[in-house]
């Protein structure tokens, strides 16, 4: 039987369980500026430290651990916002605000934790959460099943049915569509099983199937995809004057490179464009043509690309031996301390 890798996108999931967990007033707070007069009201230890985030967390964890029973674990954290991206492209996350201080403060809590107690944990100087966990995944998937937690859809492109590589997707109580587990559901298999026992509900499980009816593109393609339409969570713009077409065309020339090249064939013959411009249009649907917007902005399609393409040979993850970190060796009773110190009542 082949032994199963759980990755954890350990960013996603504290911001997600901090944000969950705050008080209203800092939730309904109308001027950023005053959220910090209510800090003292997030939860927090006898000793001050603030506990809402690394309670959300560790519940989430567990419940993953006792669930799924994975034989190995890794939490990837981002480090910085300065990796390789922002030097490829300046403005990268540029829009994100500054992180609030209890959220700050926790990161260090949660990193140590687990660190602690035994649990792998990664972070770069170069490279974000989604690289290692790439790496780590890309490194193992030979022998083993896995699957990657996060809310970050970037993680959708590691999908890969014949390598058993999943990825679990806190489930969004707004999406109504719920296109991982619930579209199993409506497909007729049933919703606790093997695939989906009863512990991922609250999870979107995305195989390649499942990515390919939220993003119309295979999961390989999902960066391709990126590029063209951007992702203002990223801070990327993407091609203007493509938007809908986006999808078809990707998915048509197999990415980014395939339909410039399409693209270039025409050597700027204006025959030859309309008639590629008539094939979008009775093959693929596309009414309104982006061929001058993409003509107009090769430069920036193959630099975004770059950007939204996920790195699978992070030196920080090549180099370590998960093999030697099994689950089983997790020291229990120095996480149990942390959380009675933290006053947390879970105990692993």
């Amino acid at each position: 039987m082949r032994k199963k890798l759980l990755i954890i996108d350990g960013s996603s999931m504290l911001t997600t369980a901090y944000y969950a967990l705050l008080p209203n007033e800092i939730r309904f707070c109308k001027v950023p500026e005053e959220r910090a007069r209510y800090f003292d009201k997030i939860l927090h230890a006898k000793n001050g430290t603030y506990t809402n985030a690394v309670y959300g967390m560790t519940r989430q964890l567990l419940m993953l651990m006792d669930g799924w029973k994975p034989d190995y674990l890794a939490v990837m954290f981002d480090k910085t916002r300065s990796t390789f991206r922002r030097r490829l492209y300046a403005d990268y996350k540029a829009q994100r605000k500054e992180t609030d201080l209890p959220l700050k403060e926790q990161f260090l809590t949660m990193e140590k934790i687990l660190a602690d107690s035994g649990i792998p944990v990664f972070f770069s100087d170069n490279y974000e959460a989604d690289d290692l966990a790439g790496t780590m995944a890309e490194k193992y998937a030979k022998d083993m099943q896995v699957v990657l937690v996060s809310k970050d859809k970037d993680y959708l492109q590691l999908v890969d049915d014949s390598r058993n590589i999943q990825v679990w997707m806190p489930e969004d109580p707004k999406n109504t569509e719920n296109p991982g587990k619930a579209d199993a559901f409506r497909n007729g298999r049933p919703e606790e099983n093997e695939m989906f026992p009863a512990y991922t509900r609250h999870y979107q499980i995305y195989t390649e199937d499942d990515v390919c009816r939220r993003m119309h593109v295979t999961p390989k393609l999902v960066p391709d995809l990126k590029a063209i339409e951007g992702d203002s969570s990223d801070n990327i713009p993407g091609v203007k004057g493509v938007s809908s077409a986006a999808a078809p065309l990707v998915m048509e020339y197999g990415g980014v490179t395939g339909l410039y090249k399409a693209i270039e064939a025409c050597q700027g013959d204006t025959k030859w464009e309309k008639e590629l411009v008539s094939f979008w249009k009775d093959e693929l649907g596309i009414t309104r043509s982006p061929l001058n917007a993409l003509k107009a902005q090769y430069d920036r399609a193959m630099l975004f690309r770059e950007l939204a393409t996920i790195r699978t040979r992070c030196p920080e993850i090549l180099r370590y031996d998960l093999l030697k970190h099994p689950v089983f060796d997790i020291r229990k009773d120095v996480f149990n301390d942390h959380m009675r110190e933290l006053n947390i009542r879970i105990t692993m």
